[in-house]
C-alpha cells in the first residue's frame, strides 16, 4: 500500500466532487449546521459553471451575510445595513456589462432594507438578491426579526411572538413577486441534498436570466436554520424549520419569466 501514490488513488474516473475555485481557503467562521456555508458554495458553483467568475461582482451588507467577502473569490462590495440593492443597482446602472448580485439575510433585507428592496424590485433593476431567511436575527444576539414566526420565541420575544401587539410577519417573497419588474421568484432550501440541488438549479436560472438580458430582478429565497439563536442542535434545528417555518413560508417557485405561477 505505500507504493501507491494519492494521484493513482484519486483518478478523475473516480473523482465525485472537488471543491470550488471560487471559494476561498478560509475556513468558514459560521455556526455548526448554518445554512450560509452551503448557500454560499452553490452560489459561486453556479457563477463557476456559466463562466462568469472575471464579470461577477457581490454586495454584502451587515448580519452574517457581511462575512460573504471572507469566502467569495470574486470581486465583492460591502454595503451598509440594508442598502445591498440599492449598492447593486449603481453598480449594474454603471457597468450594464456585469454580473451583479446581493446576499443578504433577513433581518437586513426584510428590516432596515424594505425601502430598497422593495424599489429594487418595483423598478426591474436587472440583478440578483439571494435572501436567507431564518426568522431571526443571527449575529446580534437573536432578536424578533420582520420574519419570525408567530409564538416564535426570541430574545426580544421571550414569550413568542404575540401578531397582536408585535404585528404579522412579513412575507417579503410573497410581496415582491407581485411588483412588476421582478422577472423570476423562488423560494428554497438548503438542509438536504435534494434541496441543495433545487436550490441550486434556482440560483443557476437567477443568473442566467441576468445574463441573458431578461428583464428585471430574480430573486431567490433560501429559508435556514439558525440553530445558535433558536437555541437548538443543528439535527433539532432543521427539524423545527420543516415543521414550522415550511408551512408558513412553503417552497418552490412563485413567479417565472415574469407571470405568477402562486397567487
Amino acid at each position: 500500500m505505500s507504493d501507491i501514490t494519492l494521484d493513482q488513488i484519486i483518478k478523475p474516473e473516480n473523482l465525485v466532487y472537488t471543491k470550488t475555485k471560487l471559494m476561498t481557503d478560509k475556513v468558514l467562521s459560521y455556526c455548526p449546521g448554518c445554512g450560509h456555508g452551503t448557500a454560499h458554495r452553490i452560489t459561486m458553483e453556479v457563477i463557476e459553471e456559466l463562466g462568469l467568475e472575471e464579470k461577477t461582482i457581490g454586495i454584502a451588507p451587515v448580519g452574517c451575510s457581511v462575512l460573504a467577502y471572507e469566502f467569495m473569490n470574486i470581486d465583492m462590495q460591502q454595503a451598509a445595513h440594508g442598502r445591498a440593492p440599492a449598492v447593486a443597482t449603481g453598480i449594474k446602472r454603471v457597468w450594464p456589462e456585469k454580473i451583479v448580485f446581493s446576499y443578504q439575510g433577513d433581518g437586513d433585507l426584510a428590516a432596515i432594507g424594505t425601502n430598497e428592496t422593495i424599489h429594487a424590485c418595483n423598478r426591474g433593476e436587472k440583478i440578483v438578491i439571494i435572501f436567507i431567511n431564518n426568522g431571526i436575527y443571527g449575529m446580534t444576539g437573536g432578536q424578533m426579526a420582520p420574519t419570525t414566526l408567530p409564538g416564535m420565541k426570541s430574545s426580544t420575544s421571550p414569550y413568542g411572538r404575540d401578531v397582536n401587539v408585535m404585528g404579522n410577519p412579513l412575507k417579503v417573497t410573497e410581496l415582491v413577486a407581485q411588483l412588476p419588474g421582478t422577472y423570476f421568484v423562488t423560494r428554497q432550501a438548503v438542509h438536504t441534498p435534494a434541496n441543495v440541488r433545487k436550490t441550486k438549479r434556482a440560483i443557476k436560472m437567477a443568473f442566467e436570466n441576468q445574463r441573458d438580458g431578461k428583464p428585471g430582478v430574480s430573486f431567490v429565497e433560501i429559508v435556514s436554520n439558525c440553530n445558535s439563536g433558536w437555541k437548538m442542535t443543528p439535527r433539532d434545528a432543521n427539524t423545527w424549520m420543516e415543521e414550522n417555518m415550511f408551512p408558513f413560508y412553503p417552497l418552490g417557485d412563485i413567479k417565472v419569466d415574469g407571470k405568477l405561477v402562486q397567487k
